[in-house]
């Protein structure tokens, strides 16, 4: 028995746990919904806590190094602590609040390279290790923050890719931020490498910040943007919203000289 426990603690016949989503798909400051399912194992366990947290890969940079690592955020308790008995199964339904700042990790139907948000279940057991369980979250844009993607497409801005970065800007409230870059159209090329777009969503709307090349480390923690605009959640129209991206586009490029 003594020998079944420790194998237990060592994550080896103890305590198991799936988590069957409602569905994969959400949007920022929407809630992910779904059924933690606990197993008992080979010997009796306490658990201490269930809990369920989203997490991204995000990408990090020191120096002339780069790497990415998962953090995870958004993190709330499905169950307190209980003894799991073995054998036994538990069906713990839970509803997790998404972050209106949450990364969107795919866009009219199209998985985004390198977009990884999922939910991490965790199981805690004291002195044993986490059995854990992963499951992939589509993240889908918000009405408006689609609207400014048709809008910059409309304007001859094409869609390079997008990418996850620790740190923060203005106004952002996780730590880490996501940027979707663009193309720019032909009459600016050579003068504008790319256009970087991030989304700072709330209940009320969202900011679009705006930056232009990476040179200068506009985004840097600490320091002001390029461009920003603000719209609601109402400012659906393609036309209209591409106007105000436009007149931000230009303000930006004649504070630098473009025009």
């Amino acid at each position: 028995m003594a020998f079944r426990g420790m194998m237990a603690r060592l994550g080896s016949g103890g305590a198991g746990v799936e988590t069957v989503l409602d569905r994969p798909e959400t949007t920022p400051g929407g809630s992910v919904t779904g059924t933690v399912h606990v197993t008992g194992g080979s010997v009796p366990q306490d658990v201490t806590a269930v809990r369920v947290a989203l997490q991204a890969t995000v990408e990090v940079e020191s120096g002339d190094s780069s790497w990415r690592e998962e953090v995870t955020f958004g993190t709330v308790a499905v169950a307190g602590a209980a003894r799991v008995e073995p054998g036994a199964r538990h069906a713990l339904p839970f509803s997790l609040p998404v972050p209106w700042q949450c990364p969107v990790t795919a866009i009219d139907g199209w998985q985004l390279r390198g977009m990884r948000v999922g939910l991490r279940t965790r199981l805690d057991i004291a002195g044993s290790v986490d059995p854990g369980d992963l499951d992939p979250v589509t993240v889908l844009p918000l009405p408006v923050q689609r609207t400014v993607l048709q809008a910059l497409d409309s304007l001859g801005f094409a869609f390079r890719g997008a990418d996850v970065e620790k740190g923060r800007v203005r106004g952002s409230e996780l730590p880490f931020y996501q940027e979707v870059e663009f193309t720019p159209p032909y009459g600016l090329r050579g003068r504008v490498n790319e256009l970087e777009v991030t989304f700072l969503a709330d209940p009320q709307g969202v900011d679009v910040v705006l930056e232009v090349d990476r040179r200068g480390g506009l985004l840097s923690e600490g320091r002001d943007v390029g461009g920003r605009l603000r719209l609601s959640h109402t400012d659906t129209d393609v036309r209209s919203v591409a106007a105000h991206l436009d007149a931000a586009v230009r303000q930006l490029g004649a504070r630098r000289g473009w025009f």
